[in-house]
């Protein structure tokens, strides 16, 4: 919260847990707040920030106290308290949760603001708790309720929700704004983990407000206070997140055909490509229900190939364009001692408010596959460029060998460029990269002779195959080993034979058996040749590199490549989701009850037939 402030601010912080606290206190001076003031205590029944002998007051409050505390009265008369902290209810003695909510809200200014990590328990549970909390409804403080995937913290797997308090206009507020975003995560080993989607999701909805189907809406007071609800905030009441049934038809099982409602139901893709839907669905020749035109299996051909499929295709394309331009500045601008977090939150916004107008697509899900390649390397790149520069960061560093099976030594990062080890490595500029740029020819031959070894290696698999069995040609040479046949048997054996007549068949297949041998270690020396040439030729170009180069490279032939390809993978994704919908509901209703009947006919009287030709009966 500290580093989003933009400014610097005053830090205090008080956790019961001794090392707990020790590991804050690193942590403010880690992330650049060392006068941030940590201390150790018990919050509840000792607080250490104080004004004289009343609680200081915060403009902000972040809070995540223990869950469901059992032992929070421990030295705390609560009917007592100095500092008046629980004149709504006093919360039960086992579940200390509004205990820490009411010292929070206590400890806000008229204007503070504050958000605590709770269970979702608080939100419903009966007798005190239900009385703090209509409470608390009514003060106008609450602001929002955010709720989270289970399974989300460490010694417990109960989903928690976030509550956000607001003093500043509480008496004007007409209702609590609710998320729920319970199924918004991904699976992180034996925990869930938000993605930076979710996070991002969820605050920008928070911060507009607005109602989102099925993710989140502005409950009014009088909603919460209606008798049905009596206060009760479970978000599942007033934010179901649960997806529609796909219901089926019983006439179109019956009768046939596709129901015009499921078609509907997929307005969001005629809306943006409004011809598709006449060139995939006619009349089935009763009202209420379409057929599909194309065969089954040319549905998603037809889509692509569909003009205005093409159009949208090129509009996500021109958009995405119009970010690579607009930010390229940025990203080649980048230099020694750059910040590389302001550069991943400039490009990513930008990406975000590009894509967020685009229909069919989630710009959601772009964002977070750029923020999966900033993970995964592009941060790397970033951290790398910001100490070094680029020139000096796209020079190779040594890969140092180091003990591997048996004691032997071993590259612990072979770079296996096609099928060449090399012992220093770019990790700006990786030799693939490089070699597209600048060997091209040498690329393109190697692979050749690559080609032309698979084809050798599959001739002698042929033979091998053909002529490898017990009582083969080539039975004498194989050496226990039916993939493998050495020059040196096949020589040996062919000197045993020499031109004896009754081997001559034998003769002729291993004397193809060995050109092919010859050939294919003639072509594994070319390979090797060519090989160490590329390897001199890229080992001599990195300290030839200049700046220009590098960032050509990098930007556009890196990492605009890369985000290039995963738009491209939306696009596709959007075609796949339509196609897989219409091929399911084709496929749901495409033998009606009638067919069905006459199959099972048509297969009874089979049956009956064969049992007759058998002198079987059958009842």
């Amino acid at each position: 919260m500290a580093a989003e402030a933009g400014k610097r601010i005053t830090l205090e912080g008080q956790e019961k847990d001794v090392t707990t606290a020790g590991l804050a206190r690193m942590n403010m001076i880690l992330h650049d707040f060392p006068t941030a003031t940590i201390v150790s205590g018990n919050t509840l029944a000792a607080p250490k920030f104080k004004d004289r002998e009343r609680l200081r007051t915060y403009d902000y409050v972040v809070a995540n106290p223990p869950f469901s505390d059992k032992t929070w009265t421990t030295g705390l008369m609560p009917a007592r308290d100095p500092y008046q902290r629980f004149a709504w209810g006093e919360p039960p003695g086992k579940q200390g949760d509004y205990a820490y909510l009411l010292h929070i809200i206590r400890s806000m200014k008229a204007t503070g603001k504050a958000a605590c990590v709770l269970p979702h328990g608080v939100l419903f549970r009966g007798h005190a708790e239900a009385a703090i909390r209509e409470r608390l409804v009514r003060s106008g403080y609450l602001k929002g309720i955010i709720g989270l995937p289970p399974n989300l913290f460490y010694g417990t797997g109960i989903p928690a929700c976030i509550v956000v308090l607001d003093k500043e206009n509480a008496a004007g507020r007409k209702g609590v704004f609710m998320i729920n975003a319970a199924r918004g995560f991904t699976k992180d080993g034996p925990k869930n983990r938000l993605r930076e989607q979710d996070i991002h999701r969820i605050v920008d909805t928070f911060e507009r407000q607005s109602d989102v189907p099925r993710f989140a809406r502005m409950v009014p007071f009088d909603e919460i206070a209606d008798p049905k609800n009596d206060f009760n905030l479970n978000l599942p009441r007033y934010v179901d997140t649960t997806e529609p049934e796909d219901l089926h038809d019983i006439d179109a099982h019956l009768r046939g055909g596709i129901p015009e409602r499921d078609v509907d139901a997929l307005n969001e893709y005629w809306r943006v490509i409004p011809g598709l839907r006449a060139t995939l669905f006619e009349p089935a020749g009763r009202a209420g229900y379409a057929r599909l035109k194309p065969a089954l299996a040319n549905v998603k051909g037809t889509i692509l190939d569909y003009p205005e499929f093409s159009t949208f295709r090129r509009m996500i394309a021109e958009v995405f364009a119009d970010w690579r331009r607009d930010n390229k500045p940025t990203l080649t601008g980048f230099c020694e001692g750059g910040h590389p977090k302001a550069l991943n939150e400039t490009i990513s916004e930008a990406l975000l408010a590009a894509f967020r107008p685009m229909p069919l697509l989630d710009a959601y899900d772009v964002y977070q596959h750029l923020m999966d390649y900033w993970a995964e390397s592009m941060q790397d790149d970033a951290y790398l460029i910001a100490s070094a520069g680029w020139v000096n960061g796209a020079q190779p560093r040594e890969i140092v060998k180091v003990k591997g099976k048996n004691n032997k030594p071993t590259w612990p990062e072979p770079h296996d460029f096609l099928k060449g080890r090399r012992r220093f490595k770019s990790d700006l500029v990786p030799a693939p990269l490089l070699v597209a740029r600048c060997f091209v020819a040498e690329r393109d031959a190697l692979e050749e002779l690559d080609a032309e070894l698979a084809a050798i290696e599959q001739r002698l698999d042929k033979l091998r195959e053909d002529h490898g069995g017990d009582d083969g040609l080539l039975a004498e040479v194989l050496e226990g080993d039916p993939q493998k046949i050495t020059a040196k048997a096949v020589n040996a054996r062919l000197r045993e034979i020499e031109d004896d007549p009754p081997y001559a068949d034998e003769r002729a297949v291993l004397e193809e058996y060995g050109d092919w041998l010859r050939e294919h270690t003639s072509a594994k020396k070319k390979r090797s040749a060519g090989q160490k040439d590329l390897d001199a030729k890229i080992d001599a170009k990195y300290p030839e590199l200049t700046e220009a180069e590098v960032k050509e490279m990098v930007v556009d032939g890196k990492w605009v490549a890369y985000l290039s390809a995963i738009v491209e993978g939306e696009i596709e994704r959007v075609s796949q989701s339509l196609t897989t919908r219409i091929s399911q509901l084709a496929e749901r209703y495409l033998t009606p009850l009638p067919r069905l009947t006459e199959s099972v006919e048509d297969l009874t009287v089979c049956v009956e037939a064969h049992l007759r030709k058998m002198g079987a009966t059958w009842q």
